[in-house]
């Protein structure tokens, strides 16, 4: 029986950011292709049968994008972005956060079910120049491919624009089992996708770029490498795709459209493959597929795009045949019944440019704006309110769960959306419905990831309670924030720019 292939993006193309009036088209820089930059792995200080000890240094460095001046980059023990971070279901896990950057930071584990909201790491966990702050927690979830990325309210958007973001990669032995390919760097990739605008002497400037919806460049980068290719060696190639990017959205196919086969999304393994030759990744989404690229032949030159503009070129060398097929079923995720009698949670994304606010309110890290009890099973349903004619598609993150997307207007989700997820791309006049779970208790963010949006105020808290344990937790408020930009920037509070506010 031959495989449904599907051909489409699913969005609905009026919701483009193409259509954006800020619109930054791609242009394909004038340089000759760079070997893809494969981040190393980072490696654990220590490590036993039970834990496992890291390090994640958060530093200022250069980097050589373009030729000419170096740039002036952050990353996480890297000069631009940073080295891929190493997670094994059921260890204890252990990391020293460590500040080397002239300003506070926060480190915010993008996917991971972990206590908030310090170790989450969202704007109540600053670490302040010159300090280490440290963390413990347990991975308890499926393997998947995760992040992190700053999360200092409202600087969100410049720290993750001058580099803080990096991929993690949570193992298990689920995925061990399946017949997928996972030989680091050979044939199991990162593809950390952004784009940025370089000003005079190859160097960022977010100020000059901003825009309240969502800054964008002309340039793209893979990893941090301009104009990339990648020798493929092996017949069959997984590629992780994460949307990094603050605002743009990536619609990816390759020159030829060669099929592929999306195995996992955000919270890790569909349950079975889906096959296409069109994918869009909105903000923070990540898309695993696997390419088979055993009709071409040494020399051939096969293009990753998005939209018109080429990505990656992927050249094919000399590899051994593989006739290993993915199986019809992949893993069995468990569908939890919603608790009784506990309402629908509704929630409206609403607006664009500076007036973007979550069910009317703009964000304030002060106010608690829902509770769900821990465990109970819970369906959110999310309305973006934009305009169908000139609205946006809305990317819609929740901190610490991995949630399943149920419907989109009463109807069915799109084919790649049947696994776990934390990101939900939301088109305007739509209501998706989720349903959410949080297992452990704690202060959780939930925004939509257009990063400007959410340091613009798209976002809001929810504390997942137990009652027969109830916290007290201590909250950042913006005028601490703002005194600790001030001294560190030697200005007065008051003349801190803090980009939304």
């Amino acid at each position: 029986m031959a495989k449904k292939v599907y051909t489409d993006y699913f969005f609905d193309e009026p919701a483009y950011n193409t259509h954006d009036g800020g619109y930054i088209p791609l242009i394909t820089p004038k340089v000759e292709p760079q070997p893809l930059a494969i981040p190393p792995l980072l490696k654990p200080d220590r490590q036993t049968a039970t834990s496992d000890y890291y390090t994640v240094t958060a530093q200022e460095s250069t980097t050589h994008f373009l030729p000419g001046q170096p740039t002036k980059t952050w990353g996480y023990n890297a000069s631009f972005l940073g080295q891929t971070i190493v997670f094994r279901e059921g260890k204890q896990t252990h990391i020293d956060l460590k500040n080397d950057l002239p300003e506070l930071t926060t480190f915010h584990w993008h996917g991971l079910n972990v206590p908030g909201p310090i170790t989450d790491g969202g704007c109540h966990a600053p670490v302040y120049p010159g300090e280490t702050n440290h963390i413990d927690f347990k991975v308890q979830q499926p393997a998947a491919t995760l992040w992190l990325h700053a999360h200092p309210c409202p600087s969100t958007a410049t720290q993750v624009w001058k580099g803080l973001a990096t991929m993690v990669i949570v193992q298990d032995a689920v995925e061990a089992k399946l017949p997928l390919p996972r030989n680091y760097g050979v044939d199991d990739i990162p593809m950390v996708l952004q784009d940025r605008e370089f000003h005079a002497d190859n160097q960022f400037d977010y100020r000059a770029d901003y825009d309240p919806d969502g800054v964008q460049g002309h340039t793209a980068l893979v990893n941090g490498t301009v104009n990339p290719y990648f020798d493929v060696t092996t017949q069959r190639v997984r590629l992780r795709i994460l949307n990094g990017s603050n605002r743009r959205e990536w619609r990816l196919h390759f020159n030829d459209d060669l099929a592929f086969a999306q195995v996992a999304s955000d919270g890790g393994i569909l349950p079975a493959p889906v096959y296409m030759t069109k994918v869009m990744v909105t903000c923070a989404e990540r898309d695993e597929i696997v390419v088979d690229f055993g009709k071409y032949h040494v020399g051939d030159v096969v293009t990753l795009m998005t939209d018109e503009t080429a990505l990656c070129q992927f050249r094919i060398k000399d590899f051994v045949p593989d006739d290993t097929k993915l199986p019809e079923h992949l893993v069995d995720i468990l569908d939890e019944a919603p608790t009784p009698d506990v309402p629908v949670r509704k929630i409206t994304m609403d607006g664009m440019d500076d007036e973007v606010a979550l069910n009317g309110k703009k964000f304030d890290m002060q106010r608690i704006d829902a509770r769900q009890r821990v465990n109970d099973v819970v369906i959110w349903e999310i309305r973006n309110t934009n305009s169908c004619k000139n609205g946006m598609v809305h990317p819609f993150h929740v901190h610490g769960t991995q949630f399943t997307v149920l419907s989109r207007d009463g109807g069915p989700v799109y084919p790649n959306e049947h696994g776990l997820k934390d990101t939900v791309g939301v088109n305007p006049g739509e209501t998706v419905r989720i349903k959410v779970k949080f297992a452990l208790t704690g202060v959780y963010m939930y925004h939509c990831h257009i990063i400007e949006h959410e340091d613009g105020g798209m976002m809001a808290q929810i504390e997942s309670y137990d009652p027969a344990h109830p916290q007290t937790y201590h909250l950042m408020d913006m005028e601490t924030l703002r005194n600790a930009f001030a001294k560190e920037q030697g200005v007065k509070p008051e003349d801190v720019w803090m980009p939304g506010c």
